[in-house]
């Protein structure tokens, strides 16, 4: 019997337009308290040991949080755990402070990352332009939520298929408090700053859903 995976949803730490509630700020980084917050995660989180892959928003906040919680299984620190940035975690809103940087002007902020943001955002078109689908309203929020349950199934299913009794199987996805509502279909999920929840990815009678553990 292969082992089971787990996917735990994880809320970004504390940013900068949490504190100072200026969301006129554009993709803000997180603020001294939530680098501490995102860096207790390589000694709280249950499954450090076990995770394989990480899928991270590629807002800065969400990118900060995966580096300083995970920094000790990834690359070069560890050879393991993979990286992958997918627009389609990324807040909801149109809001500066929701709307994402773009692909250069990640690259010079993470340049350790470059490989996962060129191969996470798609050269053409514009990430963080919240149209068509990365649009806001509610039937293109939900659109992406189930693109990323339907990846996250194939994720898990090879994790499955290939690993073995002791092998990483379990994945960390680093996503925003609203989204996280569409991802999880679930209103009353209200995690902390830096907060996680345990889930499996099973087929629902329209798709992909996840359920929590």
């Amino acid at each position: 019997m292969p082992p089971h995976s787990t996917i735990y949803l994880l809320r970004h730490a504390e940013s900068l337009h949490n504190t100072t509630k200026n969301f006129s700020l554009r993709d803000p980084p997180l603020t001294p308290l939530g680098v501490s917050q995102s860096a207790a995660l390589t000694t709280s989180f249950p499954a450090l040991a076990t995770t394989a892959v990480i899928l991270a928003s590629p807002l800065t906040r969400a990118i900060e949080t995966a580096l300083a919680g995970f920094g000790p299984i990834l690359p070069p620190h560890g050879t393991a755990t993979k990286l992958i940035l997918d627009p389609d975690l990324q807040e909801r809103s149109a809001l500066p402070c929701d709307t994402g940087s773009p692909v250069p002007a990640l690259v010079a902020r993470f340049p350790e990352l470059e490989g996962a943001i060129r191969e996470g955002i798609p050269a053409e078109g514009e990430w963080f332009v919240k149209e068509g689908a990365f649009a806001e309203d509610d039937g293109a929020v939900r659109a992406r939520a189930a693109r990323v349950r339907g990846r996250l199934a194939e994720l898990v299913e090879e994790l499955e298929k290939e690993g073995g009794e002791g092998a990483r199987k379990d994945v960390a996805v680093v996503t925003h408090g609203v989204f996280m509502k569409f991802l999880a279909e679930d209103e009353e999920v209200d995690l902390p700053k830096a907060g996680w929840k345990g889930y499996r990815v099973v087929e629902g009678g329209e798709g992909w859903k996840l359920v929590a553990v």
